[in-house]
Order: structure tokens, then sequence, then C-alpha cells
């Protein structure tokens, strides 16, 4: 009897490969994505059947290609479109040769072409190889959902139209598109982060890559030591019920050691540069975190001052956030309370969740409430929904 199937991991874990060949294949994503997307629901009426095949990735893509094919022949009205099914057809075509092998990464560089607007650029390839809806890009980028449906659809039209061309970039493009390319790959790590750990371990096999590929980039040495020890909290991010354990509140012998000291490797190689980037920087803090043994050992000082080198990099809203906890920590939450209710962030549910926390401790329960309450509208992770509603019952209990 088949075992049970869970098709939507088996999607998470490898719709973004599959879509990265099938672009090679087609040159076209639209119908690369509308073939996928065909063939995991074939997946769903087939396996609970049949069970899941030995390779679901191998799976899913002779079917996306099969019916990517189909829709070719059907759609032929000159000679040329049936040859060009014909060459599709062909098993044993030759891998397009270049600095970039990895299908996945490749499909990255294309989608980071300079004629794309960076933040395009950006949600298109979270699309392809995430797997991610429109709203959840949209979350990540903290605009509405509209604005990002049309940003994907422009970014799609600019590729057509323009006639970009799917290829590995030569080397010499490698370096101009390599930010847009280390914040694709971390927004996928943050995505996983938030509760799909296949996009995490993608984002980090992706950082791997890019480090083997450019192993004298420290902006790519720096993302690889911010995922690596991000990662190493990961078993002590939430406890038995699932709920979330701040960061002072992790049990520290539940750190991955090895993450961290690979970490810790990797921002000491990456910082012997005169002008660290922002990837080194948020590196070195996360390195401070895990150098300290209790949370009150926590170099608060040195976070603080590599915030101010960071928001000369970044000088965003959530960047200026984190600082005001560092703030909090240094200078005392009144000061970091009043930096906080200068930022412009009030989608943004951890936003209201740093609010409530500074107002807890200035002794403003009601107002505290008020903003765990707002925080809880906004969260969508379910262990930071426990998490808040929790701290939001034992203000009212007081």
């Amino acid at each position: 009897m088949p075992q049970p199937v869970d098709v939507e991991a088996v999607f998470r874990a490898e719709y973004g490969r599959a879509v990265s060949v099938l672009v090679r294949f087609l040159g076209d994503i639209d119908l690369a994505e509308e073939a996928v997307q065909d063939a995991f629901a074939t997946a769903l009426g087939t396996w609970p059947r049949t069970g899941v095949p030995p390779s679901p990735a191998g799976w899913i893509i002779t079917t996306a290609r099969n019916r990517a094919l189909d829709r070719l022949r059907r759609e032929a009205k000159r000679d040329a479109r049936h040859a060009e099914a014909a060459l599709l057809h062909t098993p044993d075509a030759p891998a397009e040769e270049g600095p970039v092998r990895d299908d996945r990464l490749r499909l990255i560089f294309t989608c980071c072409h300079p004629a794309l607007a960076p933040q395009a650029r950006v949600a298109l390839t979270l699309r392809l190889l995430g797997g991610l809806t429109t709203p959840q890009i949209a979350r990540a980028f903290l605009v509405p959902e509209p604005t990002m449906a049309q940003r994907i659809v422009r970014a799609k039209a600019k590729i057509r139209d323009a006639r970009i061309p799917y290829r590995v970039p030569r080397d010499a493009d490698l370096p101009d598109r390599l930010q847009g390319v280390l914040a694709v790959v971390y927004l996928i790590f943050n995505q996983g982060y938030e509760g799909t750990p296949e996009l995490t371990s993608e984002a980090l096999r992706l950082g791997r890559l890019l480090v083997d590929l450019m192993p004298d980039e420290p902006e790519a040495l720096g993302l690889l030591a911010l995922m690596l020890l991000a990662d190493s909290r990961r078993d002590a991010r939430q406890d038995e019920h699932g709920e979330l354990v701040p960061l002072p509140e992790q049990d520290r012998a539940r750190w991955n050691r090895e993450l961290i000291a690979e970490g810790q490797s990797l921002v000491r190689r990456c910082l012997r540069r005169d002008r660290p980037g922002p990837y080194q920087i948020q590196a070195a803090i996360q390195a401070v975190h895990s150098d300290a043994a209790t949370a009150e050992a926590t170099d608060w000082g040195q976070i603080l001052r590599l915030y101010d080198q960071l928001t000369a990099f970044t000088p965003s809203p959530v960047v200026a956030l984190n600082r005001a906890v560092a703030v909090a920590e240094t200078q005392g939450p009144r000061r970091a309370l009043e930096l906080v209710d200068a930022l412009d962030l009030d989608t943004y549910h951890v936003f209201h969740a740093v609010r409530a926390d500074l107002l807890r401790r200035l002794g403003r329960d009601t107002e505290a409430v008020r903003e765990y309450e707002a925080a809880l509208e906004r969260a969508e992770n379910p262990a930071e929904r426990v998490y808040l509603e929790r701290r939001r019952r034992e203000l009212l209990r007081t």
C-alpha cells in the first residue's frame, strides 16, 4: 500500500530546481512555471495512488518537460516551432558551459541582469527559485501585494521584450550582478528561517556555491558566515511546545558549535578588508552574539558600533529598528523608544513586538498590550504568534 505522500514538502524542496532546469530547456519563464505547476498538480493526483517515485525531482522535471513539449506542439503554427519542439525533445542536449554550473544559481544570475530594476530582480528570483507566492514576497519587501505583483509581471515582460538571454554570465559579468544574487540568497534564507527549513538548506547550499565561485569576494564570504551563525541557533529558537524562544532566553548549550566555528572563521577571513560591506558587518554582529557565553555577557557596545557602520551602508528602517534594540541595552529603553517611534514600519510585526517590549520595560503595560495585539494582527509565523500571545496574557494578568 502506498505510503502517505507530502507533495507540499516535495514542492518546497524541489520547485526551484525544477523551474531552473525547465527555464534552461525552454527559454521561457512563464512556460517553465506553468509546466512545473502542472506537474505538481499531476503529482497530487498520482502519487497518493502510486507512491512517491524514487526521484521525485526527476519525475517532476520529466513530467513538466513533457507537458511543455505537448503545449509547444499544440500551439505550433510554423515549421520553426515544430523544429524547436523536436530540439527540446532531444534528451542528451549538451549542457551550456560557463563559470556557473548549477542550474539554480545560473537562473539567479540570469534574473539579476542589470537591465532589470534591483527589487524586481530579487522578487522574480524568489518567485522562481523559492516558489514563494506574491503575498509572501510582498511581506518580505514590506510593500503592498499589488505593487509586488506588478514588479514581477514587469520583470518577466522586460526579459521577454528585451530578449534577455538565458545563458551563463561571463566571468566579467559576475561582480556586477553579485549584489542582487546575494540579496536573493539571503531572502531565501530568511524565508526558510521563518518556517521553511528546505529553503534555509537551499540558501546555505547556494551560499557555499557562491564562495566556491568567487572565493576572494568578501561579501560572499560575509553572507555565508551570516547565514551559518544565524542557523547555528536553529535548535534553540523554539521550545518543546513550538513556541519562539528569543535570543536572550535561549539555551546556548543547544547552539551548533560546528556552525559557529565555521561562521566565525569566515568572519575573520572576510573582515581583513579596509571597508567591510553590509553582509560582513551583519556577520560580525552575529559573531559577537555567538561569542557570549550568557545573554548578560553580550558586548552590546560593540554590537551598537557595528550597527552604526551598517547604517552608513544601508540606512533602512529595519536596520534602524535593530539598532534601537542595541540602544535599549546600552542607553536604556526610553532612548530606544524615541528612536523606534520615529520609524515608519506599521505593517511590520517585529516593529510592534519591539515597541511592546520597550513599553513593558518602561512600565507602560496598557500600551504594551495594544502593541502586542498589533504585532499579533500582522505576524503569520505560528511560533511567533504563540510567543506574542503569551507575553500579552502575562501583562493582562499583572
